[in-house]
């Protein structure tokens, strides 16, 4: 024990410390763009993570004093960025020590987008950049071996109550993260949380809602409507998954909402914003009230 203190003492005194936030509760706006009325003073680490595949870059933010129960926010598809950092500083708002890691580091370090709202899906040359990272790590294992090394990396640090489970939450491609994370560690992982995921019923054995038996933790899953009118039975199948596991899993269609709604740098659809702010702040407050009864008792 008194070697691996040594050895995490020397890996802090190399961290690129930056202070971008030691704020109070008035000015803190981030995530989904509102001030959260709970919100503590925090601060923000650039981090790197050793894992089995190589080094993670990453941010650790957290509140500027005592521990804290961790939480693990996976991004979606266009990674580690600005209002990813933004809603990592909002969450830790709340009293929580929380990393957010760059799901692409075996290929990139981040931001690997400087603006997603420029991005365009129809265009191939910006998919032929997306797709590969999105494969690395959804290859087979990746996830699991990430979830963990960053989760043991959490519990490492001083600023996390190792007493308190673990809450872990994902947007878009991080949904399935989350149920991977959840499955892989679920002595630690409290609590659950995945906004407008992509791919969580596929007609895979691997599909993620097949993991729900080896799942511990509370679940919501929030569901875009586009989505759910492309998949409609997807909701059923989540449902029927975590009620036979005796999981306790909330499934909730967001009526309007269009897949990315949570996060405020998503790109136009058809002309209009992806974003939608009411449920966005719908959303968050799922989220704090989840986390609120899973982690903090």
């Amino acid at each position: 024990m008194a070697d691996e203190q040594k050895d995490l003492s020397t890996d802090i005194s190399r961290r690129d410390f930056v202070t971008l936030s030691v704020t109070a509760a008035a000015g803190l706006a981030v995530g989904t763009g509102s001030p959260s009325e709970a919100a503590v003073a925090v601060m923000e680490e650039n981090v790197t993570i050793k894992t089995q595949d190589g080094t993670c870059d990453a941010a650790f933010i957290h509140p500027t004093t005592g521990a804290h129960p961790a939480v693990l926010i996976w991004p979606d598809a266009f990674g580690l960025r600005p209002v990813m950092r933004e809603i990592g500083k909002r969450i830790a708002g709340e009293g929580y020590s929380v990393l957010v890691p760059n799901p692409f580091y075996r290929m990139a370090k981040a931001p690997v987008f400087d603006d997603p709202s420029k991005f365009n899906f129809a265009n191939p040359a910006d998919m032929a950049k997306l797709q590969p990272l999105m494969g690395s790590i959804n290859a087979p294992g990746a996830a699991e071996r990430d979830a963990t090394a960053f989760i043991a990396w959490l519990d490492m640090q001083r600023q996390v109550d190792r007493n308190k489970k673990i809450g872990t939450q994902g947007y878009c491609m991080g949904g399935p993260l989350v149920v991977k994370t959840a499955a892989t560690v679920p002595n630690r992982v409290g609590a659950g949380a995945s906004f407008h995921g992509g791919g969580l019923v596929t007609d895979q054995p691997t599909s993620p809602h097949l993991l729900a038996p080896k799942i511990k933790a509370r679940m919501y899953f929030g569901v875009a409507s586009n989505d759910d009118m492309r998949q409609p039975d997807a909701k059923v199948k989540l449902k029927e998954a975590f009620a036979a596991a005796k999981v306790p899993a909330e499934i909730e269609v967001y009526p309007g909402a269009l897949h990315g709604w949570c996060v405020r740098d998503m790109p136009l659809q058809d002309g209009k914003p992806i974003y939608k702010m009411d449920d966005a702040e719908r959303a968050w407050g799922k989220l704090v009230a989840l986390y609120k009864g899973a982690l903090q008792t």
